[in-house]
């Protein structure tokens, strides 16, 4: 999906188009407004944004294309906060085979002699510090510009060997991070992050890459809406694809409730009901892509008529293959939005029982993925009139770095069709005079989408 568009409502009419952030200087750091204000809070503009970045999926050496697509779309998009959505560590990589761990339960060192065990630590040591220096690369394009950012995980994070508590204290170490400290019995205790640049931000944690976000409004006398990050697990006992814990499911539950405002969650594996976006068709229609395991056997394409204009279907929805209950959760405490990454090719918006379901494909260079100019970032823009209906926008790497540096992207096509350009509407087209002009003149009038 490389569009401009709403979250699709259910049955509301689409907001007018909104315009950027309105920076002091555009060169003085910081350059997120929230961090000027100490807190993630609407500003007089009305707005509030959001940049997603899913799968960078890397190694110790962050590919330069995919830091300069971070640096280009913060740059373009000036989001107050940026939220990074699993995968960001190839654990798989070689640099990490001496530590490397398939999964969670594989560990053999319960059987290691004194001499091995001693080798082993000195492995993760060095693990440590290779994904510390991987860390760095592709933060940095966030810490230079005194924007604020948060951390959840995927089923390739924790395989370098180093466990999401252990991976969360890295993160901790540097300038930005919002992910509080999980270690008390009980969660929905408020905290601050001191590395944050975020004093007034009242974080309420749950578990390593589980925890709430408050965004105020612009007088702080109210939350507006949740920011909810979910470590939605990574791989089952009896195969497949993990999902969120109980206690992250029930904090799922809570935090609307702790938080006083609707949520919006951002995790890593999608949840089944993505596969309402689509329509089942026969193996042998133009573009079918087949399902994921309980899916397989099953072709699909993208169904029209409940996505957004733009959305595409690279490959099958990879969600775990038994249905723990998570989309129940999210409806049923009035979440209004999930978004997702892990499908590296799949990019769609689409509403499903009144919460809107967004796959953000890759932004990374280090893995598989769709061609080089077609690896994006999801920006997220909410406005205080609409604050449940954000609209959301793809920010390519073609149209903002032009050509890559490097041609050694690792593409592959499950469906032969390119994603098609989309909407029109550009959330980062600064308005000229005479349109703004025009836009005070005609009110705030809607523009059914046609469904």
């Amino acid at each position: 999906m490389s569009s401009t568009s709403h979250m699709p409502p259910a049955s509301s009419p689409d907001h007018p188009h909104g315009h950027p952030l309105d920076a002091d200087a555009p060169d003085a750091p910081p350059v997120s407004i929230s961090a000027r204000l100490g807190r993630l809070q609407f500003h007089n503009s009305g707005k509030f944004r959001v940049l997603q970045l899913a799968d960078i999926q890397d190694g110790p050496k962050v590919a330069s294309d995919t830091v300069r697509l971070i640096a280009a779309a913060l740059d373009a998009a000036r989001p107050d906060v940026v939220v990074l959505s699993g995968n960001q560590i190839a654990g798989y990589d070689e640099a990490y085979a001496p530590t490397f761990r398939k999964r969670r339960w594989n560990g053999g060192w319960n059987r290691m002699s004194r001499r091995q065990e001693e080798r082993y630590a000195a492995s993760l040591r060095h693990t440590h510090d290779l994904v510390r220096q991987g860390i760095e690369q592709f933060l940095k394009p966030m810490i230079d510009r005194g924007i604020p950012w948060a951390v959840t995980y995927g089923n390739h994070d924790f395989q370098c060997g180093l466990d999401n508590a252990e991976l969360d204290a890295i993160y901790r170490e540097f300038p930005g991070c919002l992910n509080p400290e999980s270690t008390a019995p009980g969660y929905g205790r408020p905290r601050t992050s001191p590395v944050s640049g975020l004093p007034d931000e009242r974080i309420l944690p749950c578990e390593p890459g589980t925890f709430a976000l408050p965004v105020c409004d612009v007088d702080r006398t109210h939350t507006v809406l949740g920011l909810v990050m979910v470590d939605s697990g990574d791989y089952d006992l009896l195969g497949g694809y993990g999902a969120p814990s109980p206690r992250a499911l029930a904090f799922l539950a809570d935090a609307p409730k702790m938080l006083g405002a609707r949520c919006m969650a951002f995790q890593h594996i999608p949840v089944p009901q993505y596969y309402r976006l689509l329509k089942e068709v026969s193996a042998t229609t133009a573009h079918a892509v087949e399902g994921y395991r309980a899916f397989s056997g099953r072709h699909f394409v993208i169904d029209e008529t409940t996505t957004l204009p733009g959305s595409y279907l690279g490959e099958g929805v990879s969600c775990p293959d038994q249905d723990s209950g998570e989309f129940d959760v999210l409806h049923a405490a009035r979440y209004f939005a999930l978004a997702a990454g892990h499908d590296h090719r799949n990019r769609f918006v689409g509403k499903v029982d009144g919460v809107a379901l967004a796959a953000t494909p890759t932004c990374g260079f280090g893995s598989y993925g769709p061609a080089p100019a077609q690896r994006a970032v999801r920006l997220i823009e909410f406005d205080t009139r609409h604050p449940h209906d954000p609209r959301t926008q793809l920010l390519e790497f073609g149209a903002l770095c032009g050509k890559p540096g490097s041609h050694k992207a690792y593409t592959y096509a499950l469906n032969s069709t390119a994603p098609s350009p989309g909407e029109t509407i550009d959330l980062l087209d600064r308005p000229g005079l005479i349109r703004r002009m025009l836009q005070r003149l005609g009110g705030d009038r809607h523009i059914r989408r046609r469904r």
